[in-house]
């Protein structure tokens, strides 16, 4: 484990965690919108970078595509910004198109874009907090979040979410990492391999439609007989050029002894391994990266463009606060959000 200072935002140093498991995991997490820098995985071919990163500070701060950080106080989109809670109504900043509200918000509004206080850590885990004050972005009630990062047996990435509130409000918070499972670590000056060619599972039978801004249309529909039927392994890339930012509905299958549930497994072709997503959640956001804005360079040069790696954000239902039948994200004082998601690993 070791503990450094990654750069400076607004005077205060922000911190790079370096994680190790006994199982030769190696993640690098950020104190800035609580980053996952770097993720590699030991393989028979030697490591495995499995995530989209970037070099230096600088880079994250500029960066728009929330690559590898948490998202929130309300993870994907709400229409128009706005949405009444108890007969108060909220109004957002709309920093999709200046019509939405993605991520929370835009610049220093999102959980993404902002430093958070590092609370503890040991060689696999990593803890740091997050107050969010009343009124920030529009969103009511002081909002304090917790975030935990650990490295488990034997190729596992646990993240638990947490948090509390002293109104009613709402929360939804989301990992947001791009994963493509061909990087290996050291590939260095050169474009990454397109993980639309990356091979999916979803374990869902419906989904949630969306309108031309991506803002669901309220419908949970069959996915069967549709560009987003991923009942078996199938490649992302279609003949039909759909693009995914879709949302799926996952069965309610918990594992024994937990709440978890299998939310669905990436495969990657060229190299044979897979992730599987467990999570807590009800809903899964599968992104193909097809609108990637990040900086074009990262880790050790490599050259990020369109389709540079795939977004599994178990969540809420997006704009859930418009839809009543959705999936409740509203946080009220006394509860507890939590949210556990586990990244788990296979190499052939």
């Amino acid at each position: 484990m070791q503990n450094r200072v990654f750069g400076h935002v607004d005077g205060g140093d922000i911190h790079e965690i370096t994680l190790r498991s006994d199982n030769g995991i190696e993640a690098r997490i950020l104190t800035w919108g609580a980053v996952v820098r770097d993720l590699s995985i030991p393989t028979a071919r030697g490591r495995q970078r499995v995530v989209v990163g970037y070099d230096t500070l600088e880079d994250y701060v500029a960066d728009t595509a929330y690559a590898g950080a948490i998202a929130g106080r309300f993870a994907n989109r709400i229409r128009n910004g706005r949405f009444d809670l108890d007969g108060r109504v909220c109004q957002l900043p709309l920093n999709q198109d200046g019509k939405h509200t993605l991520h929370g918000g835009g610049d220093g509004q999102s959980f993404s874009r902002r430093p958070w206080t590092l609370e503890a850590h040991d060689p696999s885990s990593v803890a740091m907090s997050l107050r969010s004050p009343d009124g920030d972005a529009g969103f009511p009630g002081n909002l304090d979040v917790r975030c935990v990062y650990r490295l488990l047996g034997p190729a596992t990435l646990q993240v638990e979410l947490a948090a509390t509130t002293d109104a009613p409000t709402l929360c939804n918070l989301a990992s947001h990492g791009y994963f493509n499972l061909e990087l290996p670590a050291g590939f260095a000056d050169a474009a990454v391999p397109n993980a639309i060619d990356h091979e999916f599972v979803a374990e869902a039978d419906f989904y949630t439609p969306v309108d031309d801004d991506l803002i669901p249309t309220g419908e949970i529909r069959l996915t069967s007989g549709t560009p987003f039927d991923f009942h078996r392994q199938r490649p992302l890339r279609n003949p039909e050029n759909v693009t995914y930012d879709i949302g799926f509905v996952l069965r309610r299958q918990p594992l024994p002894g937990n709440d978890l549930v299998h939310a669905g497994t990436l495969f990657g072709p060229r190299t044979g391994m897979a992730l599987d997503v467990f999570t807590t959640e009800p809903h899964l956001q599968l992104y193909d990266g097809g609108s990637f804005k990040g900086p074009a360079v990262g880790l050790d040069g490599a050259r990020y463009g369109k389709h540079c790696g795939i977004c599994l954000e178990p969540q809420r239902y997006p704009d859930s606060p418009n839809h009543r039948h959705f999936s409740d994200a509203v946080l009220r004082p006394g509860d507890t959000y939590r949210q556990v998601t586990e990244y788990r690993f296979r190499a052939s």
